[in-house]
């Protein structure tokens, strides 16, 4: 409501009704949180033609106001008036960057979730060009801008540079990563190494089960975890959840026991070593059963992949 105060200006009188309507206008907000290039203050050029366009092509196939077929030219401008008006107000730029950016800082431990999970469970994993950093494109035209290949394969060279262990010192290093995860190093990192582990693993990944694996105390909502196994060889796969809720609200990283307390999972017995920090857990008796806590195990970063050591 106060995003639509301040740019109530912006619109265009048609008919008598101020344009664009509430529908779209919602629509470019929301497209607007999606889009926004990470910790980026202003908008640039490429931003504001970026959802000019986006915007018209949306109204458009949404048949409403204007179709491709039959374009109302009008609403159109109306439109893209509105989205140009509005990436230009500071007020409303001020008013904007506090969810933008508390939507990116979560958003981040989302998206290293959702890439270990589709690159650990069953199935053949898949990677859209592009997507191995932080991705922020809209649809198409937009998700197929040329891809700087050069930058990726830069930082790939740095991740490939580490012995196929992580060392002793990882711990440091994924501290150094969460310091910097608005550069994407960090998702591909996740990427790099969890493929690695999948390549010297891979008949636990094409030909293992698959076990979900119980969490129990104060956090055991907040997190995802399973099993892949073969024979004696046996990879866990833990990410969290509803991070909002798991931080109460507080923009932190999900990790360490400030953050899960006495919550631990239940895994198979043995000494698992982490493919992110290269840390070695044990797993201990809890309740009869054998388990590991989730503030080790996430101890120093958001998303863990373990291998018996």
């Amino acid at each position: 409501t106060r995003w639509q105060t301040l740019n109530a200006p912006h619109k265009t009188l048609l008919d008598g009704m101020p344009m664009p309507d509430a529908n779209d206008e919602y629509l470019f907000y929301q497209a607007l949180l999606g889009a926004w290039p990470g910790d980026r203050q202003t908008p640039n050029g490429d931003l504001r033609a970026r959802m000019a366009d986006y915007m018209v092509k949306a109204a458009s196939e949404a048949k409403v106001h204007t179709t491709w077929i039959n374009p109302d030219e009008d609403y159109v401008a109306a439109l893209q008036g509105f989205v140009n008006g509005a990436l230009d107000d500071a007020a409303f730029l001020e008013a904007f960057r506090p969810l933008q950016q508390r939507v990116t800082f979560y958003g981040r431990f989302n998206s290293l979730a959702q890439t270990l999970l589709k690159l650990t469970s069953p199935g053949m994993p898949d990677i859209y060009q592009g997507t191995e950093l932080w991705d922020d494109s809209l649809v198409d035209p937009d998700n197929r801008r040329p891809v700087d290949y050069e930058a990726r394969r830069r930082l790939l060279a740095e991740i490939k540079g580490l012995p196929e262990d992580v060392p002793a010192n990882g711990t440091a290093r994924a501290r150094v990563l969460m310091e910097t995860a608005a550069y994407g190093r960090l998702k591909l990192t996740v990427i790099a190494l969890a493929l690695a582990l999948r390549h010297r693993h891979r008949a636990v990944f094409e030909q293992g089960t698959y076990t979900g694996l119980s969490a129990h105390g104060p956090r055991a909502e907040h997190v995802i975890a399973f099993a892949r196994e073969h024979g004696d060889d046996t990879a866990i796969v833990v990410v969290p959840r509803l991070v909002v809720g798991l931080t109460d609200g507080q923009e932190r990283p999900p990790v360490g026991p400030e953050v899960w307390g006495d919550t631990w999972m239940e895994v198979p017995a043995g000494r698992y070593r982490n493919a992110f920090t290269g840390e070695d857990l044990v797993a201990e008796e809890r309740e009869g059963t054998s388990g590991l806590p989730l503030a080790a195990v996430l101890g120093h970063f958001p998303v863990a992949l373990l291998t018996r050591a």
